[in-house]
């Protein structure tokens, strides 16, 4: 019987799993070696997107989520009262365009694909595309609206999910650095040492973003998680003249590519606040974090080629984040069937925030021995596009 956990990491995920298991009625802590929602979970657009997923277990993984993100907003606002910030959710959908001619046939069989999976993909002509969006190039050859898509403030969902994980018991500890595990005879992980001293748990859950891969290691196994980083733009506030969330088509292929080389693509959203945030690019650069000024024009280029009139507006700020890429694309949400004990919530590479939800719910069904929101073999660690990556214990 499983009655304690410790979760690894304080973002999105590890928030929302802390909420669950505590939900779930374990003793739950939660440990991050900084301060709460302030690495990859801060640095992100808090998409949350069905649009850029192709019919498979991470599109399964994110139309249930579509579909829980308005109760949970309903659920955090209730516990947690006027008092607290608002998470901004809106449900604006996505529009995706393909800005060449060759770019169109691909866009429009994608979204049949998707259709066919059960995602809400709807072909617009220009003039329909144009009536959503005023503003945008009329240049473009074709156009699907996506109303499934939505946004929120990533930190402040953060922020609420552990708020609502301390309200069912959990404790929350920052400035905590891991620095081995605690095992039996047998190599079943019984917790974990810290500088702050030992702490004992029966799951430890590793739900550390980007860097899953170091903590795995100082646990004592491997784990294929790598940085990959992104960069995004943010302007100056304005009147609102974007009201989807908009993106070429060369933001899926960007999304599904292994490639560790720079991939850019154009994705332009407001926020309530008035600002707009651009994007995107991918690339694998370890944790390396200078700026990069190439990055920068070409992501910049981009948004100029869906929205002219950007090319005006003062860019104020960037900045760039690390999202833990696996190399299936898959998300991670299992137990390691090398070390018992151990759990792992990672690998949703871009996806994290919309994924947070369903992932922690999943992996409470699962340490707890409860009914899943899903099937969870596709996540498993154990699954036969992982064999490759894995050695048994480090």
């Amino acid at each position: 019987m499983v009655s304690s956990a410790i979760v690894i990491g304080a973002g999105i995920v590890g928030a929302a799993c802390a909420r669950s298991l505590a939900m779930a009625g374990l003793d739950v802590t939660v440990i991050d070696r900084s301060t709460a929602a302030s690495a990859t979970t801060a640095r992100g657009e808090g998409n949350l997107l069905v649009s850029d997923k192709a019919p498979g277990p991470e599109l399964v993984m994110a139309l249930a989520a579509a579909k829980r993100w308005p109760a949970l907003v309903r659920e955090l606002a209730d516990e947690l009262g006027d008092g607290f910030p608002g998470i901004e959710y809106e449900p604006k959908g996505g529009l995706v365009v393909a800005t060449t001619e060759d770019g169109a046939a691909p866009l429009l069989r994608f979204a049949a694909a998707q259709r066919s999976a059960g995602v809400d993909a709807r072909e617009l002509s220009v003039a329909e595309a144009l009536n959503l969006e005023p503003d945008l190039n009329p240049a473009i050859t074709a156009a699907v609206h996506y109303p499934q898509d939505a946004q929120v403030h990533p930190v402040n969902a953060a922020e609420a999910l552990l708020a609502s994980a301390r309200r069912h018991g959990a404790r929350v500890r920052q400035n905590v650095n891991l620095s081995g595990p605690i095992l039996d005879a047998n190599g079943t992980l019984l917790g974990i040492a810290t500088n702050e001293g030992e702490l004992h748990a029966d799951a430890i859950i590793v739900a550390a973003g980007p860097w899953s891969g170091e903590v795995a290691r100082t646990l004592g196994v491997t784990l294929p998680v790598l940085p990959r980083r992104g960069m995004v733009l943010v302007t100056s506030r304005m009147p609102k003249r974007i009201f989807h969330k908009v993106y070429d088509a060369d933001y899926v292929g960007a999304v599904g590519s292994g490639d560790a080389a720079l991939q850019t693509s154009g994705v332009v959203e407001s926020t309530e606040s008035g600002n707009v945030l651009i994007g995107s690019s991918r690339e694998q650069l370890g944790f390396d974090d200078r700026l990069r000024v190439d990055t920068i024009a070409q992501i910049a280029a981009k948004a100029i080629r869906l929205f002219p009139f950007l090319a005006d507006q003062a860019v104020i700020r960037t900045y760039g984040g690390f999202r833990p890429f696996m190399p299936d694309h898959l998300p991670l949400v299992s137990r390691d069937h090398r070390m018992p004990g151990l759990w792992h919530a990672t690998g949703h590479e871009g996806a994290g925030i919309g994924l947070a939800p369903i992932t922690g719910e999943l992996i409470a069904a699962l340490v707890a021995g409860a009914a899943a929101p899903c099937d969870p073999e596709p996540y498993s660690l154990a699954r036969s596009s992982l064999e490759p990556h894995l050695t048994a214990v480090a």
